[in-house]
């Protein structure tokens, strides 16, 4: 059966490669990504999924489905395909679309007896607003039991943690007043600034080592001369943990609130991301890495420890996840680069579509016909939301 779904994923290529070499060459952004969105719902319609375009704010997400029997797993594969503000695909999201649709076509046209139900979902906007965040908060996701990726890199390999976030968007409201004739009646909201990122450096000493704390001054305070009345900060609170990140949040807040009243000066500070940490789902990296073998995936390495922060760590904080990426660039190589770009219409780019494709559909095969597969991952996956 798993040579039949390489095979009809194979029978695909022309038209797998053709879509990732238009979304590459078509960059879209921030959750305007209308041609992508239109090419692979469009792809997913035409072999037989039903296809729903427009969830919650985004325009451009979009979920398509198909019922095989009734009830089952319910599998979840998702896909990014937006660019980097500024690069293009600097990140490899256009290969993800194509090797989704191939790996869900392949399994719907080789209908194992088994019933199940595929459900591929379209999320934009990772790079910036992160939109699965607010997809989830809206309901979707909660209707796959497992959820799957895949993703371009330097090596073939799966991750096992990722970074909590919140990001900060702080101001401070202070006194406007002639700094050489009147400085007693100004109250710098620059000072409170300056003072929060004082405290910051403070604070690092007395956190947990995974613990990550960024800022920098979001708007320039104007001239010397005169008391600034408006200070704008931009921060970012990281760990592995989301249980840890959310707790040295409350006390930055607390830091934030000392400085303004070190200042005698007011504060706001608005949440603007905040993205959790992925429960680590070690059964299914097994299986899903014991696939990429399977199908002679190049460059296999270890699992990475940790990564950077993600969206998908919302998803994988509920249910059992995993995103394999599939070499492509050099070994070494860092996303978010030129490299990735140069790289990402090359016959190793189109192969990682094909390679992802297949790890995946392997992978979901394995799930519907090994008795207790699911349950053991689900297992796996709640015991390990207490070790992180």
């Amino acid at each position: 059966m798993k040579e039949t779904l390489y095979r009809l994923i194979d029978e695909q290529r022309d038209n797998l490669f053709d879509m990732a070499d238009f979304i590459h060459d078509n960059p879209e952004y921030d959750g305007h990504e209308e041609k992508a969105c239109t090419l692979l719902t469009d792809y997913l319609k035409k072999h037989g999924f039903k296809v729903e375009i427009g969830l919650g704010e985004w325009p451009t997400a979009f979920r398509a489905v198909y019922h095989h029997g009734n009830g089952g797993p319910r599998i979840g594969l998702l896909c990014e395909y937006d660019a980097l503000p500024g690069m293009g695909h600097a990140c490899g999201h256009h290969l993800q679309g194509p090797g989704i649709c191939a790996a869900a076509i392949a399994l719907k046209e080789a209908c194992p007896s088994e019933n199940f139900s595929l459900v591929v979902y379209g999320t934009p906007a990772e790079e910036t607003r992160s939109a699965k965040v607010s997809l989830q908060e809206n309901g979707y996701f909660s209707d796959i039991d497992v959820a799957l990726m895949m993703h371009g890199g330097p090596d073939t390999c799966v991750d096992i943690k990722s970074m909590a976030l919140t990001n900060y968007t702080v101001t401070f409201h202070g006194v406007s007043a002639h700094a050489a004739l009147a400085p007693e009646r100004g109250r710098s909201a620059l000072d409170a600034l300056l003072l929060s990122f004082q405290g910051i450096e403070f604070l690092r000493e007395h956190v947990r080592d995974d613990v990550r704390l960024h800022y920098t001054i979001g708007q320039l305070p104007g001239p010397a001369n005169v008391v600034p009345d408006h200070a704008v900060g931009i921060f970012c609170v990281r760990s592995y943990s989301t249980d840890v990140m959310q707790e040295v949040c409350g006390r930055f807040e607390k830091l934030i609130k000392g400085a303004a009243m070190m200042a005698d000066v007011s504060c706001e500070f608005v949440k603007t991301k905040t993205l959790m940490g992925k429960i680590p789902a070690l059964r299914l990296n097994d299986l899903v890495m014991a696939n990429a073998a399977a199908c002679h995936a190049p460059g296999i390495a270890p699992a990475r420890e940790k990564t950077g922060s993600t969206d998908f760590g919302n998803v994988m904080s509920k249910v059992p996840g995993c995103c394999i990426r599939v070499k492509f660039v050099p070994s070494g190589t860092s996303s978010h680069t030129q490299t990735f770009v140069d790289c990402g219409k090359n016959e190793d780019a189109h192969l990682a579509i094909l390679i992802g494709a297949k790890t995946l559909a392997g992978t979901v095969y394995d799930i519907l016909t090994t008795p207790d597969l699911l349950k053991e991952i689900q297992t796996d996956f709640e015991q390990n939301r207490f070790k992180v």
